[in-house]
């Protein structure tokens, strides 16, 4: 399936201030990944990928973000830690002095667009100084048939120059990285990092924006795919937990892996037109649809090959946050198009390093809200530098760096969608069981990928539940092809009071990064916390 050739359109950039470039207009992959190569910045594997290392940046860098603060966002957008304003006039500036990097250089252009429902249609022009990272935007938006492109307006502008290093004392960034939203412009620019999630992020940030102030869309952090019988899932998780892993497989058509909207009108759509999936420890046998992706037209990241193209995945040497992009038509069992209807079940995914929370639990409308809010996982030794033990980490709504909106906002739309569809919503635990990490082990996969297969047939609706004694969590006592002693958390450890200690500890945790919430939430809400004694 090809879904984009090249066009014999061109395109001037003189107009953006870019000038005497030599601009490369909607190269095919085929191109971007010879180009790659000639240039000497990537590898071919022996599937046929590329493979690119992003350089200093592994990954994206939430403290360099930044949300230009104009009329348009000052009154609307949740300033913070999160969401750091920028000067108009500083924007400006940067912008300049990029334009004049971008100056008589090869640059590539591409036009794509976000929002499979054409209701909700986000025309985009991304502008890269790499090869690979025009493929990256080829691979993660969608594709324009040529005939569009003739009179192609786009909306949003992204300008990325990795090579472009900011001067902090200068142009106002934290260091010389920076990815930067301006809404008054419909621009984003992106510099000194070659990381290429930074791109569809910054996108995917003004559709968080967009969607909900003026469309009355919800725009989530998820993976969904829809069944047999036309009932779409939604699987809300941060990054290690399973989004892309349990969203694909081979009974249900894939909708997309990462970012989703869902309307009024209680459909589901896709905001892109690939997948960007972790591959640290990848396996065929494991995650088949994704390893079968691998191939020409994909892009490996930051992954160690030995002189024959073969790639280790077990090797994390340069970061455990290995990664590929692919069209997403490189998934055999896909939706055309990437739109659901009737949501009818929603995961929450979370990795619990602590061994606490149950394998699967089903959340009332309150627990829902509040674990939403919440957006809780754990970070793993090693997975970050300092961490040598497991830490809680919260990331409200599943996706916290991508919210300019405070996350009540995003909470309300979605329990009230909740309600209306009468969807049932489950916490899911893919982490340790019979103790914390270090001790006790990862939950099995085949079980997970079982309890959720449970929940969406409905096996899960008559069983015998049980209430977790401090998370209140309604935990089933069976579920087929799932061992009883495993979905109790408790039953699993040999040590039964330290696993008390460990659960109230993970309480206060929760409830200590609620804190921040507690004013903007209703009783409702704050039932679904956890209650020590």
């Amino acid at each position: 399936m090809v879904e984009n050739n090249q066009t014999s359109k061109s395109i001037s950039l003189e107009h953006y201030g870019i000038t005497n470039a030599n601009v490369k207009y909607q190269l095919t992959p085929e191109e971007l990944h010879n180009e790659t190569l000639e240039k000497g910045m990537g590898r071919e594997a022996d599937s046929g990928a590329l493979a690119i290392d992003t350089g200093e940046f592994t990954g994206r860098s939430p403290q360099d973000r930044f949300i230009v603060e104009d009329d348009i966002t000052r009154d609307r957008v949740w300033w913070g830690k999160v969401n750091k304003p920028f000067d108009p006039d500083k924007f400006d500036k940067l912008y300049k002095k990029i334009t004049a990097y971008l100056s008589g250089k090869d640059v590539y252009v591409r036009d794509s667009y976000a929002c499979a429902d054409t209701n909700y249609r986000t025309d985009i022009r991304v502008i890269n100084e790499y090869p690979w990272s025009n493929l990256f935007v080829y691979n993660m938006f969608l594709r324009p048939e040529e005939s569009e492109l003739e009179d192609f307006q786009p909306e949003w502008i992204v300008v990325n120059a990795p090579g472009f290093m900011a001067v902090p004392d200068e142009d106002g960034t934290r260091q010389h990285n920076f990815a930067i939203l301006n809404f008054t412009r419909k621009m984003a620019i992106v510099g000194g990092t070659g990381y290429t999630g930074e791109i569809k992020k910054g996108i995917f940030s003004a559709l968080n924006f967009e969607l909900p102030v003026f469309r009355n869309t919800l725009p989530m952090h998820c993976s969904a795919n829809v069944g047999p019988n036309g009932e779409t899932a939604l699987f809300f998780g941060l990054s290690g937990t399973g989004k892309t892993t349990l969203s694909a497989v081979p009974e249900r058509k894939l909708i997309g892996d990462d970012e989703h909207g869902w309307t009024s009108e209680n459909t589901v759509f896709n905001f892109e037109g690939g997948c960007y999936a972790k591959v640290i420890d990848l396996t065929e046998e494991n995650e088949p649809d994704i390893f079968r992706a691998i191939k020409p037209g994909a892009i490996l990241e930051n992954v160690i090959m030995d002189d024959n193209g073969s790639v280790d995945f077990k090797d994390s040497s340069i970061t455990q946050n290995t990664r590929v992009s692919y069209p997403i038509y490189h998934i055999d069992n896909i939706q055309v198009p990437s739109i659901g209807e009737n949501p009818k079940n929603i995961f929450f995914l979370t990795a619990d390093a602590f061994g606490v929370l149950p394998p699967i639990s089903k959340l009332t409308p309150g627990q829902a809200a509040y674990h939403f809010i919440s957006g809780y996982t754990a970070k793993v030794a090693g997975t970050e530098e300092g961490i040598d033990e497991p830490l809680p980490s919260f990331s409200a709504c599943f996706g916290a760096p991508f919210m300019p909106l405070h996350p009540t906002k995003y909470a309300e739309m979605l329990s009230e969608k909740m309600q209306k569809a009468g969807v049932n919503v489950w916490l899911v635990n893919t982490g340790w069981t019979g103790g914390p990490y270090g001790t006790g082990s990862r939950m099995k996969l085949k079980y997970t990928r079982a309890m959720i297969d449970a929940a969406l047939d409905g096996k899960l609706d008559n069983v015998p539940f049980r209430t977790h004694p401090i998370f209140g969590l309604n935990i089933p006592q069976e579920c087929p092809n799932v061992p009883s002693e495993v979905l109790n958390p408790k039953d699993t450890w040999a040590n039964k009071e330290a696993y008390d200690k460990k659960a109230e500890q993970l309480a206060r945790s929760f409830n200590d990064n609620f804190e921040k919430f507690a004013e903007y939430a209703n009783e409702e809400i704050m039932a679904g916390a956890p209650k020590i004694a």
